[in-house]
């Protein structure tokens, strides 16, 4: 996993230099390797939380009160302070400035459920299928955190926020009966709200957001409108056939392509290394969410399945959203491609993740290695008590 993961790094860093210097020079006035450096330093900056996570104990979470407190409540204090200090940016805002890098708060919002509904829901595994004192609580409590992202306004990160949550419970031992109950009252309270989303839907509904449902039905209909983005990438996936143009020789990232080295990353690649590029990107996502499911399936701790799973799902959920909007399968929704676009919030929390991921991995092999010889000693035990109480008797 750890090598996949700086792979797909370098191998980003190496396509948002390519897909990024025309723009900087002609729409910023940067230098050509301007947005490079700054992923260069992203990269650093994310792999040191890389090594922190990976060495940081992930059980302390449910031991010790602190980490977990300091992870949900540091969130919660970010995610309120963004709406008083934050940055604007594309109608939401969803940013901070710190002088040396932007961060976003919504991004950290996405580990932190994954932690504190895990390590919560770990120490219910008693009374898990109980509605009122083993499943609602947490849930309080993660339904402010969507809401305040809500707020910014980011429906898109609200959504996944939510989506990866619910993975997070499916797999925290709760009967299926107790998910659909909890379906139910989300059904509920959805329709509960309806009136005010009703009465907000001028503000919900914007011309941009409506506009990209137009250029998702019919992007061709709207090709120098709304829908210029989802046509320029069309093109570029159409010229890159099975090798692609070579590296370096996109067209598309002339001035065509908006966002070229952030969210439709993708459809540079494809057009300067074809299909062969797009295999090496999907096959190393796929690689690091198996590998984290399988991980979280051979954890004996309920604690690590759950923390396994939910970064899985958040990387695989990612992914998906981003290709499906560069290929028209889905809307776009600005959603980075993990772990090659540009972004260095996104990429932070990605690194952390992995840390943890490859954490409660050590911690797999750990009890595969020594608990299989204590298991073995506690056999060789029984029958050497067995035996002297048979020539005993």
């Amino acid at each position: 996993m750890v090598a996949v993961y700086l792979f797909l790094c370098f191998f980003g860093l190496i396509m948002i230099y390519s897909a990024s210097m025309v723009t900087a020079v002609e729409i910023y006035g940067y230098s050509s390797d301007h947005f490079y450096k700054k992923q260069l330093f992203n990269i650093l900056i994310g792999f040191a939380a890389f090594l922190f996570a990976a060495a940081f104990p992930y059980k302390a979470f449910t031991k010790f009160k602190f980490p977990l407190k300091a992870v949900i409540f540091g969130t919660i204090g970010l995610l309120l302070a963004v709406h008083f200090i934050g940055v604007e940016v594309n109608g939401a805002q969803s940013w901070i400035d710190t002088g040396i890098m932007r961060i976003q708060p919504s991004e950290f919002a996405k580990l932190s459920v994954i932690i504190y509904l895990s390590a919560v829901y770990a120490k219910k595994q008693d009374y898990i299928d109980q509605l009122n004192v083993g499943v609602m609580p947490p849930l309080l409590l993660f339904g402010f955190i969507c809401f305040l992202v809500f707020l910014e306004p980011d429906y898109g990160t609200a959504g996944i926020i939510f989506v990866i949550g619910c993975f997070v419970i499916l797999c925290s031992g709760i009967s299926f009966k107790m998910f659909f109950k909890l379906g139910a009252l989300g059904a509920g309270l959805l329709i509960l709200v309806s009136p005010l989303i009703y009465l907000g839907r001028k503000y919900i509904f914007t011309t941009e957001r409506v506009g990209r449902i137009h250029a998702y039905l019919d992007p061709f209909q709207y090709a120098q409108g709304d829908g210029y983005q989802l046509v320029n990438s069309y093109l570029a996936i159409g010229a890159g056939g099975l090798k692609g143009l070579g590296l370096g020789q996109g067209i598309q990232k002339l001035g065509y392509l908006p966002e070229s080295h952030t969210d439709f990353i993708m459809a540079i690649i494809v057009e300067e290394l074809g299909l062969l590029g797009v295999a090496f990107v999907i096959l190393g996502l796929s690689y690091i969410v198996l590998r984290g499911i399988y991980t979280g399936v051979k954890s004996r701790d309920p604690f690590g399945t759950m923390l396994a799973v939910g970064i899985s799902s958040m990387i695989g959920l990612q992914a998906f959203i981003n290709l499906g909007g560069v290929s028209g399968v889905i809307p776009i929704t600005g959603v980075p491609l993990p772990f090659v676009s540009y972004g260095g919030s996104s990429l932070l929390v990605l690194s952390l993740s992995m840390g943890v991921l490859v954490n409660v991995s050590m911690f797999v092999k750990y009890d595969e290695k020594y608990g299989k010889k204590k298991e073995s000693s506690a056999v060789n035990d029984s029958r050497e008590v067995k035996n002297v109480y048979n020539i005993h008797h």
